[in-house]
């Protein structure tokens, strides 16, 4: 009987191992599938059933967030030209607080998204005297515009989040890692749990 009870415990704890981080990570992309499908759906504002109630159709604020990246992309790649970016940039310094946000959030898509990706260069950083390692990404090889000849500037991200810090540090204390930076960005994230 211990022997099957064991066996039993052994095929359960597996199973949770399996259907935990599984069941987690679906909920988590429905609860911000559904987030964004709730408050960019206009089709409660735009359509009304016979009887006047707000026809709701699922998936629409989705589709809308679609069209609007596809509509902004073609734009901004066939339409807007150097004068109109000047102008949208002179806009953006009177607002100081938008401006701020935009340029954080632009700056930080590019990192991950745009043509000059700044995540891609995995390194590990002894950062005291006992040879405590942190694993990091450089983001900029040359800080001599902060009169920092010889520094860099490395992003480590925190463990179960996507917050970081950026610290500078001499270049000799940098070394670089022969990994990808996805795979080395996901065993940071996952708090090093994850294999390599």
């Amino acid at each position: 009987m211990k022997k099957i009870f064991g066996a039993l415990l052994n095929y359960f704890i597996k199973g949770l191992l399996i259907v935990v981080p599984l069941g987690a990570a679906f909920l988590l992309i429905f609860w911000a599938v559904k987030g964004v499908d709730n408050a960019l759906n206009l089709s409660g504002i735009l359509l009304t059933t016979k009887s006047g109630k707000p026809l709701y159709i699922p998936g629409l604020g989705i589709v809308n967030v679609l069209v609007l990246i596809l509509i902004a992309g073609i734009l901004v790649t066939n339409v807007v030209t150097e004068p109109i970016k000047r102008w949208f940039n002179r806009w953006l310094n009177r607002l100081p607080v938008f401006k701020f946000l935009y340029s954080s959030i632009k700056d930080l898509t590019e990192a991950f998204v745009g043509d000059e990706k700044k995540f891609n260069e995995p390194v590990i950083v002894e950062v005291n005297e006992f040879g405590l390692k942190k694993i990091g990404f450089l983001v900029q090889r040359d800080l001599a515009v902060l009169n920092l000849p010889g520094e860099v500037a490395v992003y480590f991200p925190y463990s179960y989040s996507f917050a970081g810090q950026v610290v500078i540090i001499s270049a000799t204390k940098v070394k670089p890692i022969d990994k990808s930076a996805a795979d080395m960005m996901k065993f940071v994230i996952s708090g090093g749990v994850s294999g390599i």
